[in-house]
């Protein structure tokens, strides 16, 4: 902390917090330069020093410690306005506005004293000049505060009407509160029609866009635009979360939570901010924050979690109940204070019905981690219940009969609803008195249970047997121990399975050739044989399998067919029976080394589950056959298949299953440039793996991948929200070392083009610490010099030399020029920054100019040769800027003009290299001209200042003939066409210049 001991170090020391984070340390920090700044016995510092208070306090949780400090100000304005200077005297005409709308939000400050004040504020605007302009927005917000629409309307229409000048809000804020007001008279789109400059970055402020994104939240999702909504969260929760002053748009983002489905991140949110259950200093936004508080828990209360645990105000544990009481308590509280103040009901009936609102999507996928509570992933699971028949439903009470026959209908064409149907037979003749099942009914009920107990339901399934035989049907209890057997083979005995299934197989052949069973009986027996035989090839060991293995089960498949293809007709079994055969030639064909045969054979099985009615089933084997046609190339097959297999589904298909085709098809989207759509699958398997109960491992990586595709789309801020998320899960051992590089390096990307350069620095030193250790090291160097450059743009000079250093040596190990001269450059750079580094940068540009020399030497091709002389023209036209900068910090004329002839020379040079590279490096050659032309004019040299100006002129001589689009060494045609714009114009201003120089 640096010592206050003149008003100098006082302004170093109040611009230094003022970079500190918002809250109540840099709050402290302020109040005690007001008592430095009152020893200095300096008016004007005290002014700065109770400015700097009040911004402080202004974007911070204490906002209620306005009021003395802007006071003071007002008294030393009316008592000696000569002590103020030209920006504090704007500044305290600013702050007015800060004072009336934090009087607003204070319900302790009558109503009466906020219209007062306005008054002042109108007279004193009026004294000074000022437009109405600021004063018709503030009337305007209270106007609105207190529910009077009437006012609200005419203070709106006024505030427009009224010119802009140096007291109106910047223009983001003023779209802001301009949008608000449309989309609290229910006029969304026009709200975000205000809104569009703010969010596309046009006009931008210290909160804005912050707010504005969190504004657009609630009509986003009203006008039935929840994408758009999901990338304004992502992105503006970003900005405000480390924003202590911005509770209300943090409240704007918890009630986004809790409208769409994603009440686990809600819970999240609260926990990152539990001040927020309590600070006090702006009881407005802590209403707000409240209100949403509410609504959340209600929301968890309604999913069945009223008991779960929650965050809120420290001090005790609480319940979703529980804190949605004490909330609802405290905002009400709140509420009725500002009512009371105000002579309206308008706060606590806005607060109820924020706190009421019903969710306006039922699930919007985040992309961001976040377990799902419980009860909402049950009632959100794919593959609903089975309707109760229509005879049951209209009468109201279950009928047996209608029953058994919907439950037969439903087992008779596989649908996968046939378990639950027999288990309500089952359950419906327990509870009715005198109702004796048949033996028949029984046996399928005792089969459909064994069906749904999957790899325990061997027992059931023998008993399913007993019970068909005693029916009197022995074709289908010979099915039924088949089937008892390939559930075995499921636990691996498949041994014993072959063994069980051995005596079944020889009497129902016995059965169907004395015409004692029928072909769909003994087609269960051969499937269940055939199933057991594949299960051999499956879990053979070794990637080739014993042909023999193979020949047996390629034999019993072939025999299945045998029996039942031709003969299907209208049965549902018999024709899937048809199409699984198929799918298992499909596979024996891919593991005999024929992927061509593979892929036709398991297209045909889907083909034929599609056409039987059960699409469903064909699923698993459109996936297989994506994936063939993945390893055969044929991408568009590959994405075929994929979107059959999502649409064929439909709700049947289980959430990790859902999840691995959205990914596998996100992947080959993205593979051929559609980051857009590629993200939206991305999204969804990032989703689905989280219904899965998958995040930390399926979801983790889908949201690794689709962190990828939104940096390819440039969206930045969501893709770090993304990425961070993913972060939190990917490990080296699950998910391998290279993904989680990836994804830092990734995220580094992203903090770098959102400002944030010392976290990305470290994102990248991370994922460099651990490409350290790989064998090839190119990515270690790459790595190394991104971070390097995060650091200089941090401001941590001596770090980033010491990370380019690092960059350097990997660089030359490698045998790569080009990344250590660049690194040499950005050495030198650095050192000339540094104190008394000028000639330490001399020698490491020297040095790159060498390396370069050196490698051109050493080069062997002709592309290699051209490449490294592109990289000395570069060096040399940094080395004269380099040294044309340096200049400027001598005090000697005369050896500034030597350093000017040095910067000269080494232009002359990258125009000399520049030349010799022809048309494709114009631009790099113009460029060079012209900052030895300005060196010319520097030296006193306007003749050949105007020689380069016109050298300059020739090179575009033909820029808008009928030139080649491709002459200037690049494709983008707008941007060339505003390079030699550009360049024209600054060759005319150096000519210009070289031609006045002349006269004097």
């Amino acid at each position: 902390m640096s010592e206050i001991t003149d008003f100098d170090s006082l302004r170093r020391a109040m611009a230094e917090n003022g970079e500190q984070p918002e809250g109540p340390a840099r709050n402290a920090r302020a109040e005690q330069l007001l008592v430095e700044a009152e020893r200095l016995g300096i008016p004007l510092a005290v002014i700065e020093a109770l400015g700097h208070q009040l911004k402080v306090y202004n974007y911070s949780s204490e906002k209620a410690k306005m009021f003395v400090p802007f006071a003071r100000l007002l008294r030393m304005w009316d008592e000696r306005p000569e002590d103020f200077d030209e920006y504090e005297t704007h500044s305290l005409h600013w702050v007015f506005k800060w004072m009336s709308a934090g009087m607003l939000d204070q319900p302790h400050v009558p109503l009466a004293a906020v219209e007062k004040w306005l008054g002042e504020m109108e007279h004193r605007y009026r004294i000074a000049g000022h437009s109405a302009r600021a004063v018709r927005s503030a009337e305007f917000s209270v106007a609105a505060h207190v529910g009077d629409v009437e006012r609200a309307e005419r203070a709106f229409a006024a505030w427009l009407a009224a010119d802009r000048d140096t007291m109106a809000d910047c223009h983001a804020c003023e779209l802001h509160g301009q949008g608000w007001w449309q989309a609290e008279r229910g006029r969304d789109a026009e709200a975000l029609a205000l809104w569009a400059p703010v969010l596309e970055g046009e006009y931008t402020c210290a909160h804005e866009p912050h707010t504005v994104l969190a504004s657009s939240l609630v009509p986003l999702l009203r006008l039935g635009r929840p994408e758009e909504a999901r990338a304004h969260h992502l992105r503006g929760f970003r900005l405000v979360r480390s924003m202590e002053s911005m509770r209300g748009a943090y409240a704007d983002h918890v009630e986004f939570c809790a409208l769409t489905g994603n009440e686990a991140r809600g819970l999240e949110l609260l926990a990152e901010r539990p001040a927020y259950f309590t600070d006090e200093g702006h009881p407005h936004s802590r209403l707000e924050f409240l209100s949403v508080v509410v609504l959340l828990m209600e929301r968890l209360s309604e999913l069945g979690l009223a008991g779960q645990r929650v965050p809120g105000p420290a001090g005790r544990e609480w319940t979703a109940r529980e804190l949605a009481e004490h909330a609802r308590a405290q905002a009400l509280a709140l509420a009725a204070r500002f009512d009371e103040r105000n002579g309206t009901s308008h706060v606590s009936e806005r607060a109820r019905a924020r706190m009421a609102q019903q969710p306006l999507v039922e699930r919007l996928p985040l992309g961001v981690r976040a377990a799902r509570p419980a009860s909402a992933v049950a009632a959100a699971a794919p593959g609903a219940a089975a309707p109760a028949p229509a005879s049951v439903q209209e009468a109201g009470e279950p009928d047996l009969a209608d029953l058994l026959a919907e439950a037969q209908r439903l087992s008779d064409t596989l649908q996968p609803q046939a378990v639950e149907a027999w288990a309500r037979v089952a359950r419906l003749a327990e509870e009715v008195d005198g109702v004796e099942l048949g033996a028949r009914d029984r046996a399928e009920i005792a089969d459909h249970e064994a069906i749904g107990l999957g790899p325990d339901g061997a027992d059931a399934f023998e008993h399913a047997a007993e019970l068909y035989a005693r029916a009197g049907d022995p074709g289908e209890a010979l099915a039924a121990r088949a089937r008892a057997a390939y559930v075995r083979a499921l636990s691996g005995e498949i041994d014993e399975a072959l063994a069980a299934v051995a005596e079944p197989y020889d009497r129902v052949l016995a059965l169907y050739a004395e015409g004692d069973t029928e072909v769909p009986q003994a087609a269960g027996v051969l499937m269940g044989r055939a199933r057991i035989l594949m299960r051999r090839v499956h879990e053979a060991e070794g990637e080739v399998v014993d042909e023999a293995v193979l020949a047996q089960a390629e034999a019993a498949v072939r025999e299945l067919l045998a029996l039942v293809d031709g003969r299907a007709g209208t049965d549902v079994r018999l024709a899937a029976r048809v199409a699984e055969g198929h799918a298992m030639l499909a596979e024996l064909a891919t593991q005999s080394g024929n992927p061509e045969a593979g892929a036709e054979l398991f297209a045909r099985a889907a083909a034929e589950f599609i056409a039987t009615g059960l699409p469903w089933f064909a699923v698993e084997y459109e996936a297989r056959l994506a994936g063939l046609a993945h390893e055969l190339g044929d991408m568009r097959e590959a994405e075929r298949a994929l979107r059959a297999a999502l649409e064929h589904g439909g709700p049947y298909l289980e959430a990790v299953g859902r999840a691995q085709l959205h990914l596998q098809l996100a992947e080959v989207v993205g593979g051929r440039g559609e980051a857009e759509e590629a993200a939206e699958n991305a999204l969804e398997a990032a989703h689905w793996a989280d219904e899965a109960g998958a995040g930390p491992t399926l979801g983790a990586w889908a949201r690794h991948q689709l962190g990828g595709f939104l940096v390819r789309q440039g969206r930045w801020a969501e893709a770090a929200e993304v990425l961070e998320s993913a972060l939190a899960e990917l490990t080296a051992e699950t998910h391998g070392d290279g993904a989680v590089v990836q994804t830092q390096w990734w995220l580094g990307d992203c903090l770098s083009e959102l400002g944030e350069h010392r976290d990305a620095a470290e994102r990248r030193l991370q994922a460099a610490e651990i490409a350290r250790t790989w064998p090839e090291q190119h990515d270690h160097a790459t790595l190394a010099h991104l971070a390097a450059e995060s650091l200089g743009q941090a401001g941590l000079r001596s770090e980033a030399d010491q990370a380019y250093a690092r960059a350097g040596e990997l660089w030359r190990g490698l045998g790569n020029v080009h990344g250590l001269v660049r690194s040499l450059r950005a050495r030198a750079w650095l050192a000339l920054r540094a104190e008394d580094g000028t000639d330490a940068a001399r020698d490491l540009m020297t040095s790159a100019v060498e390396e370069c020399a050196d490698a051109f030497d050493a080069a062997d091709d002709d592309e290699a040769r051209l490449r490294l002389v592109s990289e000395l023209g570069h060096t040399h036209r940094q080395f004269g800027d380099l040294l044309a900068r340096s200049a400027a910090e001598d005090a000697d004329d005369d050896s500034i003009r030597a350093t000017l002839d040095e910067a000269l020379s080494q232009m002359a040079e990258a125009v000399a290299v520049f030349v010799a590279l022809g048309e494709g490096a114009v631009h790099a050659r113009t460029g060079a001209e012209l900052a030895a032309g300005w060196l010319e004019t520097d030296l006193g040299r306007p003749a050949a200042a105007a020689a380069r100006a016109r050298a300059v002129l020739r090179a575009y001589a033909d820029a808008e003939g009928d030139a080649d689009p491709d002459a200037y060494g690049g494709s983008d045609e707008d941007g060339e066409d505003e390079t030699v714009r550009a360049r024209r114009a600054e060759a005319e201003q150096l000519l210009q210049a070289a031609e006045e120089q002349k006269d004097r």
